[in-house]
């Protein structure tokens, strides 16, 4: 065989070696985009309205409905790596841990590993983030302290050093 038919050998090897890599990486990326039961609670529909808010995607599934209760509740899901902006509320916050692993941390405080069963209480307007550790998916019920008057503060994004070191903290 001459240098030159080795070198187009070489070359249509190459290229669909990088074919057949391409494809497998595609289809392992379709298989990790469903989300995955990780409690008894609904996952409901992706949560684009509040997008803008998190790094990553995360899933809302209102559990209440009766107004007049004056106490809603939604299960929110965040695929692994995802977290919400800084954030406060004027009412608190009560989040109920129902699935995987996350990480909550109030602004100037260490990081909080959270597994299924945790209960983290928020007192009004204290800054904090909530999300999925890296390597796990993360679920937990969410309502606020007096909804009727409670007001969001969205803050800035948390950045990638401040997350990578909340999980770092988990691992010691």
């Amino acid at each position: 065989m001459n240098l030159k038919c080795l070198t187009k050998v070489t070359s249509m090897s190459v290229i669909l070696f990088s074919l057949m890599i391409c494809n497998t990486l595609k289809s392992q990326n379709k298989m990790n985009t469903e989300v995955p039961k990780i409690s008894d609670f609904p996952t409901g529909e992706e949560n684009t309205g509040f997008a803008q808010y998190f790094t990553g995607k995360s899933w809302l599934a209102p559990l209440t409905k009766n107004s007049d209760l004056n106490v809603p509740l939604s299960n929110v899901t965040f695929e692994p790596g995802c977290r919400n902006n800084w954030h406060s509320h004027t009412g608190g916050q009560l989040l109920i841990v129902v699935g995987g692993e996350g990480l909550y941390q109030e602004r100037g405080k260490p990081a909080r590993h959270l597994k299924t069963g945790d209960i983290v209480e928020i007192a009004p307007n204290i800054e904090h983030w909530h999300g999925a550790t890296a390597g796990s998916w993360f679920s937990h019920l969410a309502t606020t302290g007096n909804p009727k008057t409670n007001e969001n503060k969205w803050l800035e994004p948390v950045t990638d050093e401040v997350y990578q070191e909340a999980n770092n903290q988990i691992k010691k």
